[in-house]
């Protein structure tokens, strides 16, 4: 009998090894003893996070992974972690005194808002490649620069009538952090601590300002910039949820940066949508007409491709840009992209922190010079090479390019209209300090490159068809410069005795 018992045991353990069932990896005393706990509390998170592959492979069994299958960057990570799983202890306790949002919980010091800084333990290159990407700057590069930030106020303020004039009042912080701040990033401050009653008693927890918010350039409190969970939300910080256009949808919607809805309608999206199912989200690498067939969001801007020889199209970046020779959203004119990710130390001739003239010409200085944009289209243009021809790539290459030059000059177009409306008093602008932003010429001239130039240049980029010309593209372009033109005419003709205001 126990000849046979044991027998059986033996077969029972070979089945689990065939059918690929593996003993669940070790947990560290104090992240069981959150586990307990938040099992209870959060139920949710805890499940999320059991889910993850931080809950299911040791740092230390995912350093021995074949270079290409690796997701873990560091060369070495610390003894402590390497044995046991990441789990809630890993992440929030770690760099306790850099952290102004550190407290102590149940005999540990926790700190709420995990940040890049902490993340860098395992993944040191990630983290390092996106500080050098705009997004990480993105909170400073809208609200630390004063010609965005009237722009925020002008958007975000309450407006008042006073009986003669419509009056801004700013706008304050508790609705930016739900408008531009939600993607851009808030600022995280600890404002003290409070008492709360909870299941185990009264407890203290740190006040925080500015959250919640996973902005790609959220200021967290131990002064690092950005939230990976913009793109691997917690608390399973699946690399497949961060490389479907959902995610990125989050953000890149519009009409000012209507990235989505282009993909929506292009050829890559109508695949995606229609073959999406089928296709491996979480290999790694990523395979080309083996795990995919069609790009998404990550495919150009982030993943690591292959082909189906192993050979590598495209390395994994989290820069985001390397792959774009042209910024083509967000400001006035479509230009090179900048060398710093910090785009508030540019100034134009005119001492405006903007990388291009009012009239166009790009402040050349602070942009990347032709052979960095070379190089970057270069890379781009592999990855569509695994899929398309020469000749289509080149064509798709230089349609995009013109378009960024007709585009360009239906702003200038708008621009010209606008600096003779402040020429001729009809509108006040920069020359009598008053904001760029609040007048309605201004908002036509806003409309031109923000929402109209933006989604022309994106259907171009992405072959979103019908954003190009009726969906926000040129026909807006056209009809919005012939608005210009007419409230500058007629605002001309209704003042008397001559232009000025």
């Amino acid at each position: 009998m126990k000849r046979a018992i044991l027998a059986l045991m033996v077969t029972m353990v070979i089945l689990a090894w065939s059918f690929g069932v593996q003993a669940q990896p070790p947990v560290s005393e104090a992240t069981q003893a959150c586990l307990d706990c938040h099992a209870q509390v959060t139920p949710g998170i805890v499940a999320d996070w059991q889910k993850s592959l931080h809950a299911n492979i040791t740092p230390g069994s995912a350093m021995k992974k074949l270079a290409l299958k690796r997701m873990i960057s560091a060369a070495k990570v610390p003894q402590g972690v390497a044995g046991t799983v990441v789990g809630c202890a890993e992440c929030h306790t770690v760099n306790p005194e850099t952290h102004k949002d550190t407290f102590k919980h149940n005999g540990f010091q926790v700190h709420v808002v995990v940040t890049p800084k902490d993340c860098s333990i395992c993944h040191p290159v990630e983290v390092a490649q996106y500080s050098k990407n705009i997004m990480s700057h993105a909170h400073g590069n809208l609200l630390n620069n004063p010609v965005y930030h009237n722009l925020v106020d002008t958007t975000d303020g309450v407006q008042d009538f006073d009986g003669t004039r419509t009056i801004y009042k700013p706008a304050d912080a508790v609705t930016t952090a739900e408008s531009c701040a939600y993607c851009h990033g808030t600022k995280v401050e600890v404002k003290g601590k409070e008492a709360r009653e909870t299941e185990l008693g009264e407890m203290k927890f740190p006040v925080l300002s500015g959250w919640p918010n996973q902005g790609v350039g959220r200021i967290n409190p131990d002064g690092s910039m950005g939230s990976c969970t913009s793109c691997h939300t917690r608390h399973r910080f699946s690399i497949a949820m961060a490389r479907k256009p959902y995610t990125c949808a989050e953000c890149h919607k519009g009409p000012d940066v209507p990235a989505y809805k282009v993909y929506m309608v292009s050829k890559h999206g109508n695949i995606y949508y229609s073959m999406g199912k089928d296709w491996n989200f979480d290999a790694v690498p990523w395979t080309v007409g083996k795990d995919f067939s069609a790009p998404t969001c990550a495919t150009c801007h982030a993943s690591l491709i292959v082909d189906q020889d192993g050979n590598v199209i495209a390395q994994r970046t989290h820069q985001m840009n390397d792959r774009s020779p042209w910024r083509i959203f967000g400001l006035i004119y479509a230009h090179p992209h900048p060398k710093s990710a910090d785009t508030t130390i540019i100034k134009n001739k005119a001492g405006l922190p903007l990388p291009t003239e009012l009239t166009g010409e790009p402040v050349s200085q602070y942009l990347i010079d032709s052979r960095e944009m070379s190089k970057r289209r270069a890379a781009m243009e592999k990855v569509c090479l695994a899929c398309h021809s020469t000749t289509w790539v080149k064509n798709q290459f230089a349609r995009f390019e013109h378009t960024i030059e007709t585009t360009n000059a239906m702003t200038l177009t708008a621009t010209k209209i606008l600096l003779k409306a402040w020429e001729m008093g009809a509108a006040k602008g920069l020359a009598q300090g008053d904001s760029i932003f609040n007048e309605a010429i201004e908002k036509m001239w806003v409309e031109q490159w923000l929402f109209f130039a933006n989604s022309t240049r994106f259907a171009s980029a992405m072959a979103g068809a019908d954003y190009g010309a009726f969906a926000n593209g040129r026909w807006y372009m056209s009809k919005n410069v012939q608005k210009m033109y007419d409230w500058l005419h007629f605002r001309l003709k209704a003042e008397e005795g001559g232009p000025s205001k």
